[in-house]
């Protein structure tokens, strides 16, 4: 597999991996099938964020990347782990930024059965001409409709960009002798000439406000 780092605008995506879906003293048959179905349900919502907003995907490694880009936008926190008089802590909603000008998501899923892949370390890289524009950290984002890695970014115009995905071959521990023998190896993920939104969506009725949601800026 190729997963080293190259030169900006040179770096190769992982070559596609297939991981272990068999029966083991894990996992039934049945139970297999079952995750299979979880993962078909987040299949369809990543080809219907395919649809809508134009998003990218790859097979890297053991993973099917999807990469997309929408106006920034501000999110719910907890307010320093502060409590509320009922004990369960309290959410700000966080504007995003003024100079924040689009929204950067990555979403992962395993390749064999499409489910999501938590706890992910992925960072997103964007250059131009050989030049890298932007690096940032994706932490991991709650979504109603589909969990993701993203941030806010300001960029300097709605480029294009190259875009290099990279997932760390993640720290949690694997279930199942057999199956569990996954993501062992940094993944590269790479879409090329990606055109972006520009712009922001402010939410003025979520209550109550704190202070700005987190920009990636340009290097």
């Amino acid at each position: 597999m190729n997963t080293g780092p190259s030169p900006a605008g040179t770096t190769a995506t992982t070559a596609a991996a297939m991981p272990t879906m068999t029966s083991s003293n894990e996992a039934t048959d049945q139970q297999l099938r079952i995750a299979h179905e979880e993962g078909d349900a987040y299949g369809r919502a990543l080809r219907s964020m395919a649809q809508e907003d134009g998003a990218q995907l790859a097979h890297a490694g053991e993973y099917l990347v999807a990469f997309v880009n929408e106006e920034a936008e501000g999110m719910y926190t907890l307010a320093d782990g502060l409590p509320s008089e009922q004990g369960t802590g309290t959410l700000v909603w966080r504007e995003a930024a003024e100079e924040a000008n689009c929204h950067l998501e990555v979403a992962v899923a395993d390749a064999a059965d499409g489910r999501f892949v938590p706890q992910l370390s992925v960072r997103v890289e964007l250059s131009r001409h050989g030049e890298r524009v932007l690096s940032t950290p994706l932490p991991f984002l709650w979504h109603p409709f589909l969990h993701h890695y993203g941030s806010n970014a300001q960029l300097p115009d709605e480029g294009p960009y190259d875009v290099t995905v990279r997932i760390d071959a993640p720290m949690f521990m694997r279930h199942d002798p057999i199956n569990g023998k996954r993501y062992p190896e940094p993944v590269i993920a790479r879409f090329e000439e990606v055109r972006f939104a520009q712009g922001r969506k402010p939410s003025p009725y979520a209550e109550p406000r704190g202070g700005a949601a987190p920009t990636a800026g340009p290097d």
